[in-house]
């Protein structure tokens, strides 16, 4: 996870962004709980694209096991997520009500992020 985001650190589809602006794994149960924070605020008024895909799978052994024999099993799966990253995208609806829909879902991941606007798009 060490370096800044190659790919996927500028708003491709909409309007506004939320980038990451630290490592970290986020599982599907966050970023899950992150959209439906977004578009409860929205009020399915704009359109959400989410940037990142748990394709990472997280194993671990039973509790009071002993060590050795073997890998635990998959029990989860996380995004990996560096600096820079583009996780969460909208459309459609004003700057003041993105960025508050950004910061409702920005408290449900353990990354700190920041609202950015599209290279284009003036805020007023």
């Amino acid at each position: 996870m060490r370096g800044k985001s190659q790919r996927g650190n500028k708003v491709s589809f909409g309007q506004f962004g939320l980038q990451s602006t630290e490592c970290g794994w986020i599982s599907n149960r966050q970023i899950e709980s992150a959209r439906v924070a977004m578009t409860r605020h929205i009020k399915r008024g704009g359109k959400v694209w989410i940037r990142i895909f748990p394709d990472k799978p997280i194993t671990s052994k039973p509790a009071e096991t002993r060590m050795g024999k073997g890998k635990g099993n998959p029990e989860g799966w996380v995004a990996v997520v560096k600096p820079g990253r583009m996780m969460f995208e909208i459309e459609g609806v004003t700057a003041d009500i993105a960025e508050r829909a950004m910061e409702l879902a920005s408290a449900k991941l353990p990354v700190a992020t920041r609202f950015v606007a599209r290279a284009d798009q003036l805020l007023g």
